[in-house]
């Protein structure tokens, strides 16, 4: 009968477990206001598909901006904690660089640039530089 508890409290715990990993932080849709950038993630199971970039395959995610096709693309997603190293190339292929995105509560994420080329985003016809650290919202 012990076993039977056990085994059972076991396996209540790997479903528990499994769900809070579906459900984690890092399986999201956020967003910034004040550059109309937003980031969809799913750093778990990283099978985001980058929309009219299906040649890329299923990715950890993306940064894109709002009203425009122009993508950051994440290639490499390492979570540790509330935060996670990236791995990031424009769709261009032309330029990358590594970022960390970390989740200070429910709702606020923060993004900032560690090394490589700088985020810029198409923004009025002209390329617009996002700052090194940049603060994201859950909608």
């Amino acid at each position: 009968m012990n076993k039977l508890i056990a085994i059972s409290l076991f396996c209540l715990a790997t479903i528990c477990m499994r769900a809070q990993s579906n459900n984690g932080p890092f399986r999201t849709y956020i967003y910034n206001n004040e550059f109309d950038v937003f980031l969809r993630i799913n750093f778990y199971d990283q099978n985001i598909n980058v929309p009219g970039q299906d040649l890329l395959g299923q990715v950890p995610g993306y940064l894109g901006k709002k009203n425009n096709s122009f993508v950051w693309v994440i290639t490499s997603a390492t979570i540790k904690g509330n935060k996670a190293h990236l791995a990031l190339i424009n769709d261009y292929g032309s330029e990358d660089l590594t970022a960390t995105l970390t989740r200070k509560n429910d709702s606020i994420y923060v993004l900032k640039q560690e090394d490589g080329s700088t985020l810029k985003v198409p923004n009025k016809g002209k390329w617009q530089k996002l700052p090194k650290t940049l603060e994201f919202k859950r909608k």
